[in-house]
């Protein structure tokens, strides 16, 4: 699954992210681009139990892989 949040203004983000993880079929991945690095959002996955990877894009977005 693919989210983007580019555009949004915090929190939208982060809500959108979570509401998706709330849907995500087991053992699928979650993509998501953000014009701003989740500072935020990394604290409530590791709580969750969700692995995560950031990578800064060409366009200065954000793209963050994650999975359970």
């Amino acid at each position: 699954m693919k989210l983007d949040n580019r555009g949004l203004e915090p929190p939208q983000p982060m809500m959108r992210t979570l509401a998706a993880l709330e849907s995500l079929p087991d053992g699928e991945p979650l993509s998501i681009i953000n014009d701003r690095r989740p500072m935020f959002l990394y604290e409530q996955l590791d709580e969750l139990g969700y692995q995560h990877k950031t990578t800064e894009q060409t366009d200065g977005s954000f793209l963050i892989e994650i999975k359970k």
